[in-house]
């Protein structure tokens, strides 16, 4: 998916074949084995990997996934998106990924730990505040990161902070971090709807995702806002009530029992009629591959905003496009997360940090501008908004490698 964008994005650039070479490929792979001593005398060895994807713009940028199904094609893929993530927002950074293929659920904490260090031990000449710069993602904690900044430390010798982003606020963690990407994700909302002539006190809202970001989208949509969030998901299905959720009840209920099925005042739907229901705006917020050729033509919303990473495949972008149906692509929508975690590598630098209104504040004008670069972009090249950020960010990309003598 990440390759058929890029090409696509190569042809409306017209591109040259030594230059699309370039950028096709990662620039760097790494892939180690990670054993652990588990809690039952035994020593299980685990395989983690690290993509940097792109330097050009600056130190590579990217979270660390532990996840049962975690392949190095999906690494790469996500380590590509992160560079052009990063390049579309201004930031003096490239793009990286990292993951070791485990299953969380079944480790203890201890194990937990032990794994975290194990991978910086096997790693860390690789990585660095000014080389690449580690973040969690899927199945990855602060205090995950904690750790893994601690090991660092201890390998180089001295306090190195700025090796991952994403920390408690006392361990060297920015205000404001914990639902930035929610937060971006508002800034490009607020945005679009401006750009449709849209009244958002008025909207309806679906959210498919309830986890960190998901949650904190519902309530800051009915916060900041005054939309009705009619429905929302997990892995286990979906609650919906035309009339609106409560919201918090709803956090509540999934706290206690593990999903937001059988919350109060909620009927029970699938993940795929979350997407399919008839509202203002659909909020992805999942995995990747939600929104397929099967099932776009039967979106009603005028706007999609992608807080999830890769949820809408090739196909399904063009009868979006054709159906009107105003996309905010994952890349722009979902890049309050990496920004924040760039506003914390500069903290960690000076040692001098924000508030989170100053943080809010620099983040709503990162993603203000970007939204707009993107839009007048696909307004310029008649292209949808993805090629729009496709084209604004492999620009630069590509007007800084030919600056350095790469290509």
């Amino acid at each position: 998916m990440a390759q058929e964008q890029l090409y696509a994005c190569a042809k409306l650039l017209d591109l040259e074949d030594d230059v699309v070479r370039m950028l096709e490929n990662p620039m760097q792979q790494v892939q180690v084995s990670v054993p652990v001593k588990m809690d039952d005398g035994t020593t299980n060895v685990f395989q983690g990997f690290r993509v940097m994807y792109n330097n050009v713009l600056g130190p590579a940028k990217g979270g660390i996934r532990f996840h049962p199904e975690e392949t190095v094609d999906t690494v790469r893929a996500l380590a590509a998106w992160m560079t052009w993530k990063c390049a579309l927002l201004d930031l003096p950074l490239g793009g990286g990924k990292g993951g070791i293929i485990c299953n969380t659920k079944e480790l203890s904490e201890g194990e937990l730990e032990r794994l975290s260090r194990s991978y910086i031990d096997r790693i860390w000449k690789f990585i660095g505040p000014d080389v690449d710069v580690l973040a969690p993602d899927v199945y990855t904690t602060p205090q995950i990161m904690v750790w893994m900044m601690d090991e660092y430390s201890k390998l180089s010798g001295k306090n190195q902070f700025g090796v991952l982003t994403g920390k408690p606020i006392i361990a060297g963690g920015s205000a404001g971090r914990g639902d930035a990407t929610a937060m971006g994700g508002m800034y490009t909302i607020r945005e679009a709807s401006k750009e449709l002539g849209i009244d958002l006190s008025k909207t309806t809202i679906a959210i498919q995702g309830f986890g960190n970001v998901g949650s904190s989208v519902a309530t800051l949509s009915q916060e900041f806002f005054g939309a009705t969030v009619v429905a929302v998901s997990d892995s286990k299905g979906g609650v919906y009530n035309p009339d609106g959720l409560n919201i918090q009840e709803v956090i509540k209920h999934k706290a206690e029992t593990k999903s937001v099925i059988n919350a109060p005042n909620t009927q029970t739907i699938t993940n795929n009629e979350v997407l399919e229901l008839d509202v203002d705006i659909i909020i992805p917020a999942a995995l990747e591959n939600a929104i397929t050729k099967d099932n776009a033509g039967n979106i009603k919303a005028k706007i999609l905003a992608e807080l999830a990473n890769g949820p809408t495949t090739p196909e399904a972008d063009e009868i979006l496009y054709n159906n009107g149906v105003h996309v905010i692509p994952d890349f722009l929508c979902n890049a309050g997360g990496v920004t924040a975690s760039y506003f914390e590598m500069v903290q960690n630098m000076y040692m001098y940090y924000w508030t989170a209104e100053e943080v809010y504040e620099r983040l709503d004008k990162k993603m203000t501008k970007a939204y707009h670069e993107v839009l007048y972009a696909s307004k310029n090249h008649n292209v949808n908004m993805r090629m729009g950020a496709y084209a604004v960010a492999v620009t630069r990309v590509v007007d800084a490698m030919k600056l350095r003598g790469w290509i």
